[in-house]
This record gives structure tokens, sequence and C-alpha cells, in this order.
């Protein structure tokens, strides 16, 4: 069964299943108020007939008295409750005395009598004086309540069936509502499952359909992305690592047929190494970045004290920074400690300070600093910054900027920080150049 029918069929039986608990409630409920309702009714009447009777016959005059009440089509008794006997009677002698001999007319609690299998509602009215002992007791057949709740009944259930039509036209609209944008998504999911990426609609939805569709989109996008990455990725890798290859190949074939002279073999030779430690360097970059992606273990984070951190990035730099001539200053403003791998991140950090010298005209600056419960790294040098074409992509495998090597010292920086639940921008540095900004939990 599709899942529209499913939920049509489900919201049917429950606003169903409550409209038969609310109609037995009021069925149940409609007798009781009929009673109360007409016991109401009774004492008003006999109260009326009892004023006119006090004020204008008295009760001296029982057959006058007698008179007046039978006049009034009303099922009633005159009670004595001195003598605990029936004076009056608008109904036949033997029905009054089978009433007085099956009722307690004394038991002023009771407000049903029964005569036969018929029940009664009764009111009580008091006439005055009170010391008179006297009451007239007016009665209702509880079947003549019965009719009107056998015919309120009627038209409820006319009402009910109307309602549970409108029930199931009303079910089948919101979950048709509810369901199409599933229906919808399905289609686009499918569409990812073929990879026809440009054909990806964004749905319109409301609520948690309209979060996951959102996602669903987003995550349409990520893939297309990452598969573009990955071609990309691909191809460069082929292309680093076939370059080399190829110079190898060449002067190991030309050494082999004897075409190069002695100088220019050994020339060759050199050349071999060279790329052969070249291939060595990417390979084994590509395999930590394989690492970081898919082996969690390799991660060890440990408690680090920041500053010695960066001491280490700024020792193992020096060389180079003297090498190039330029100025490498550091700060970090306060005690600060942080939780990750410290061989990875001093990895990571020194990717970014060698980008940033290779790249420097003169100086290249290191700051530290703590920030809501954040740290915030900053490098940044004086060259000539990144385009914003190149910035949008320069943590992708194999992109490399000016003067880059391998193309994977940024990506191997991203994927490390990434794992250290951080995150790394690359923006435009205040002494001109480009500024990598890190921000680290604490």
């Amino acid at each position: 069964m599709k899942l529209q029918s499913q939920l049509t069929a489900a919201f049917t039986a429950l606003l169903l299943v409550i409209m038969a608990v609310a109609w037995y409630v009021i069925y149940s409920l409609i007798l009781d108020l009929l009673i109360q309702d007409e016991q109401r009714q009774l004492k008003q009447t006999g109260e009326l007939l009892v004023n006119v009777l006090n004020q204008q016959y008295g009760t001296a005059d029982i057959q006058q008295v007698n008179d007046i009440l039978k006049d009034q089509d009303l099922q009633m008794f005159m009670y004595d409750r001195k003598h605990d006997q029936v004076l009056l009677s608008t109904m036949s002698n033997q029905v009054a005395r089978e009433f007085f001999k099956n009722n307690d007319f004394a038991d002023t609690n009771k407000t049903q009598w029964e005569y036969g299998k018929e029940r009664f509602v009764t009111s009580r009215i008091i006439f005055l004086p009170e010391q008179s002992g006297l009451e007239l007791i007016l009665l209702t057949p509880v079947s003549d309540l019965q009719g009107v709740q056998q015919n309120f009944f009627t038209r409820i259930f006319f009402i009910f069936i109307i309602g549970a039509f409108a029930a199931v036209l009303i079910s089948y609209y919101l979950t048709r509502k509810l369901v199409t944008p599933l229906s919808k998504l399905k289609r686009q999911l499918k569409k990812i499952e073929k990879r026809q990426f440009d054909d990806i609609e964004h749905i319109k939805a409301t609520g948690e359909i309209k979060e996951v569709a959102d996602s669903v989109y987003e995550m349409a996008n990520e893939l297309q992305r990452y598969m573009s990455t990955q071609q990309t990725f691909f191809q460069n890798a082929s292309h680093e690592l076939k370059t080399p290859l190829m110079t190898i190949q060449g002067y190991a074939e030309g050494i082999k047929d004897g075409i190069f002279t002695e100088k220019e073999a050994e020339k060759g030779l050199e050349v071999m190494v060279s790329e052969v430690n070249r291939l060595k360097v990417i390979i084994n970059e590509m395999i930590l970045l394989a690492k970081l992606d898919s082996e969690p273990s390799v991660y060890d984070p440990v408690k680090i004290e920041v500053s010695e951190l960066i001491d280490q990035v700024v020792d193992r730099a020096i060389p180079f920074v003297n090498e190039k001539g330029i100025t490498l200053r550091h700060e970090v403003k306060e005690n600060i400690t942080l939780f990750a791998d410290e061989e990875k991140l001093l990895r990571a950090l020194l990717n970014i300070v060698f980008n940033g010298i290779r790249h420097a005209e003169s100086q290249i600056e290191i700051n530290v600093l703590k920030k809501s419960r954040r740290i915030l790294i900053t490098i940044g040098d004086d060259g000539e910054g990144i385009s914003k074409e190149v910035a949008s992509n320069i943590f992708h495998r194999f992109v490399k900027g000016k003067n880059g090597e391998t193309g994977l010292g940024l990506a191997i920086a991203r994927a490390i920080i990434e794992q250290s639940n951080g995150k790394i921008t690359v923006g435009r540095s205040k002494l001109g150049g480009a500024e990598f900004k890190i921000n680290l939990p604490e």
C-alpha cells in the first residue's frame, strides 16, 4: 500500500474513532440532561400550580382542588406526608394504587419511580404552610424523554455521517499535500542515483519535509562538487605522476641505449634521483591524505601548549626564512592550550608557513589569540596574495598557486585542521599578501 493511502486510512480511522467516542459520550449524557431539564420544568409547573391553589382556593376543599388538577394535562399526585396517603391523583385509582404500592412516597431523595416496566421522572412541590404536610408530586414518563433522545440521536447520526465524509476528504487532501513533496523528492533522489545533477530541482515544501528537501538539494550539489573534485584530482594526480615518470623513462632508455655521453648520463642519473624523490614526496602525501580521510585512528589528540607549538614551527622555518632573507614574527597573546594531534597539527602549520615563505616579499607573521572560547591562528605574508578564482579551490588536491610544489600541502593542512574540529579560510592579509585563518576549539 502506498504511503498516501496508508496516511489517508490512518487519518480517517483516527477521525472516525474520535467522532464515535464523542457520539457515545453525547448519547450517554443526553438522557441525564433531558431528565434534569424535565425535573426543572416539572418543578416550575408545580410551583405555579401550588401558588395558584394556595392563593385562590387553599386546600380545604379537596374536591374543588381535585377538579382543578384533573383539568391539567399532567400526571400528578397530592400526597399527605403526615398520614402517608395519596389524597388526589390525575390518574385512575388503580394506577394510583399501583404507584403507591411499588414506590416509597415518603422517600424524598428518590427522583425516579417505577410503574410496571416504565420509569417516571418526579418532582415534589410543598404546599404552604409547610406544617400542612401536603405535597404536589408531578411525573413524566422516561420513555417520552427517550423518544427525544432517539430523535436527537437520529439527527446527530446524520451529522456524523456528513462529518465522516468530510473527514475522508480532509484527510485525503492533507495526505496528498504531505506526500506530493515526498514523491517529488523520490524522483530527485532517482536523478542523484543516475548522476543527473543538472536536472535536480529545488522542491517547494514546508516543515521538516522542506528541511529534508533542502538537505537533499545541498547533498546533490556537494556530491556533484565532490565528483568534479575527484575527477580533477585523478586528472591532476595522473599528470603529476606521469611527468616525472616520463622523465625517468626517457633518461633510463637513453642511458641503456648509450645515447648519452658519460657526462650526460651522470646528469641524467641525478635528474632521475631527483624525480624519484619528488614522486616519493607526492605518494607519501597522497597516502597521508587518504589516511586522514578514511582512518580516524591515525589521529591521536593530546593537550598542547600553543606557545610551544608555535616555537616548534618557528624553529623549523628559520633556515628557510634566512635563506630567502625575510623576517618571521610571531606572537601568542596569552597562555593557550588546545586538544589536537600535535605532530599532525605541526605538519599543517608548517605547510601553511612554508607556503607563506615561498610567496612573501619581506615578512611573514604568525599571531595567536583566544576569542569566545575559540583559538584563532593567523598566518599572513606581504606577497602578491591569492586571486579569488584560486582562493575558492586552494585547499583542493593538486591545486597549485604560483611557485607551488605538489599541490597537496594545503589540502593536507585543511584535512588535519578539520580533524581537529577546526576550520581554515584564506583571505587578504593586512601586510598585503595572503592570510590564512585557522579557527580551533579551546
